[in-house]
């Protein structure tokens, strides 16, 4: 039995709730699981202390038995220090869409136009103080 520490999903329409579970792999997101191990509330403060709950000494003993958590509990898990955190790939995520360069490439140029346009007033009234 592949044993998962996932989130199962309570609570009414747009205000989610979240149980922290020890399930078998092969079972629906809400449906049957093993045992309960805290519970997850997205509607509470980041900074407040309800928002994640864990029985650590619970979760130990599942991790243990080499059940593997998925992404989002490995997260809580990193911020509670049981495990290591894990490198993760943002592939294009984080990358500025097309309009957002052709912005970017148009202000560089104008910038470096101005910046030219710049040297050269600076270089000529020196030119004509020389003569």
């Amino acid at each position: 039995m592949a044993m998962k520490l996932r989130l199962a999903r309570g609570g009414s329409k747009k205000r989610p709730f979240y149980r922290i579970v020890a399930a078998d792999s092969r079972m629906p997101r809400d449906g049957r699981y093993v045992e309960k191990l805290g519970t997850y509330n997205p509607l509470l403060a980041k900074d407040d202390e309800n928002r994640v709950r864990m029985d650590m000494d619970r979760v130990n003993y599942w991790l243990g038995e080499g059940a593997q958590p998925s992404d989002r509990v490995s997260r809580f898990l990193e911020a509670a220090g049981v495990l290591e955190k894990k490198e993760r790939a943002n592939l294009k995520k984080g990358e500025p869409g097309k309009a957002a360069k052709d912005r970017a490439e148009e202000k560089e140029a104008k910038k470096a136009a101005a910046a030219e346009a710049a040297a050269e007033a600076d270089a000529a009234p020196a030119d004509e103080s020389a003569e």
